[in-house]
């Protein structure tokens, strides 16, 4: 009989041992997740900045802000994924 429970306390040992350090990669990985989201948003602030600054003279300038903007939206959106899956 004891050496069913040293048997079954040593699994339950493992068990909880693998539950503790999942626990501790979902807590990293929403972390990092987290300054993902933070870095995007500090682009998504730059990109609505850029776009403040054209006004009506520099509209016919906006063809090439607008590869720069596009370029930064699909940074974006990539970002966006990404911490997508990392949760």
């Amino acid at each position: 009989m004891a050496e069913w429970r040293e048997r079954f306390d040593e699994l339950m040992m493992r068990l909880e041992q693998e539950r503790d350090e999942l626990q501790l990669k979902m807590h990293l990985a929403k972390a990092e997740a987290r300054d993902e989201l933070a870095r995007l948003d500090a682009k998504m602030s730059q990109l609505r900045e850029r776009a403040s600054r054209v006004d009506d003279e520099a509209k016919d300038a906006f063809g090439d802000i607008g590869d720069a903007a596009r370029n930064l939206v699909n940074e974006i959106k990539e970002g966006f994924e990404r911490v997508r899956k990392q949760l």
